[in-house]
């Protein structure tokens, strides 16, 4: 049996896909993330999402993802893995699962940045997808360093915080179109995860 708590607070439908809290990212939009930690942030949003997710990552990067350690966040049986072969593939297949609207949310590994035309052939996919698919897609692109990709909704960074009894990452909004620079402390409490100390620059 669960319990709601009540609250004064005006309730209203999430308009945007859920990240960790009041966080959320603009659906129908691409989005970046880097950080060593890039991954925990895509899998938080997945986490935050329904129905199959569609992972696009180069057959040649080593790092694949782990289903055993994923399964504490989020059910491996969602993802859908696809491995292109040649680096010109990646995007275009996100381009693809993008205008397809047939998932929420698609992930792309990539090794290096996109250029601004590519960028915008990714957001205008995913408006088109909304239009044509049964659903509003949201695209997220895993940049490796700092980041950099031209033309993103908004990009991220996460990185670990970790304390010696506490896990804790650190997670920077580094440009967004509509809200200021800002980052906040992430903890990790029984397997949940909550956003702590937000300041804006």
């Amino acid at each position: 049996m669960t319990t709601q708590l009540l609250t004064r607070r005006k309730h209203s439908p999430r308009s945007g896909q859920p990240l960790i809290g009041e966080l959320e990212l603009k659906k129908g939009r691409l989005h970046e993330c880097c950080g060593s930690a890039r991954h925990l942030f895509a899998l938080l949003m997945i986490a935050q999402s329904e129905g199959p997710v569609i992972w696009i990552s180069p057959s040649w990067m080593p790092d694949a993802l782990n289903p055993d350690g994923m399964v504490g966040l989020v059910d491996p049986a969602r993802f859908i893995f696809v491995s292109p072969q040649r680096p010109e593939d990646i995007l275009w297949t996100l381009e693809e699962v993008l205008r397809s609207g047939i998932v929420t949310l698609a992930v792309a590994d990539i090794p290096g940045m996109p250029g601004l035309t590519q960028v915008r052939r990714l957001h205008l996919a995913a408006e088109t997808g909304g239009v044509e698919g049964n659903l509003l897609p949201t695209g997220l692109l895993l940049t490796p360093g700092d980041g950099g990709a031209q033309g993103v909704e908004s990009r991220w960074k996460l990185s670990p915080a970790h304390k010696p009894a506490e896990d804790g990452w650190q997670l920077k909004r580094l440009r967004a179109r509509t809200e200021p620079v800002a980052e906040w402390h992430v903890k990790q409490n029984a397997g949940a995860f909550s956003l702590m100390g937000q300041t804006t620059g």
